[in-house]
């Protein structure tokens, strides 16, 4: 019977079904946070929480079809925060999060505007749900498990909605082929 070793190639029916699953299950849960920290510890890449690595650099601006999304009353107040989410030392995506100030707790603001948290954990007490708008497999999809860890595999965009239903952010998330990793 083979063994496989760290750094070995997923074989391609199961990277496959890996990445089925995930799909799925970002498809279904009510935050990206929740389904990969679940994720991660299934697959033993971490015994720490997900982090959020927030990236430099100037911000997305909201557009006009994000704003509607939003369900914005005219001057409201966006704020934007780009992160790549790491579990251990795998980068599993990154994502640019366009959420609204005035629909969180002064203490959840700053813990956006200062730490290295999720927003989904951040923004877990208010009982957030998913809807998503797109998801799409990349190039390399086909044969996830040939995929270098870094290389981009699929892309969710979706909306945070409270419970009530009002929206608290659009999320653009890029899934690198990390996701796949069992350490």
């Amino acid at each position: 019977m083979a063994t496989s070793l760290p750094g070995d190639p997923i074989p391609a029916d199961a990277a496959i079904q890996s990445l089925h699953d995930l799909c799925a299950r970002l498809l279904a849960g009510p935050s990206a946070t929740a389904v990969l920290e679940a994720w991660c510890r299934e697959r033993g890449l971490t015994t720490t929480d997900l982090v959020a690595q927030v990236l430099p650099g100037p911000g997305t601006p909201v557009s006009p079809a994000q704003r509607e999304r939003l369900e914005l009353p005219r001057g409201a107040v966006v704020r934007y925060r780009r992160v790549r989410l790491a579990c251990g030392r795998h980068v599993l995506s990154e994502a640019e999060n366009w959420y609204v100030p005035g629909r969180l707790t002064p203490a959840m603001n700053h813990l956006l505007e200062t730490s290295d948290t999720p927003f989904g954990r951040v923004v877990h007490p208010l009982g957030p749900k998913r809807r998503n708008l797109d998801l799409c497999l990349l190039a390399g999809a086909e044969a996830p498990g040939r995929l270098a860890p870094h290389d981009p595999l699929f892309t969710v965009a979706a909306l945070l909605l409270r419970a009530d239903g009002l929206p608290l952010c659009e999320v653009a998330e890029t899934y690198t082929a990390a996701v796949l990793a069992r350490d």
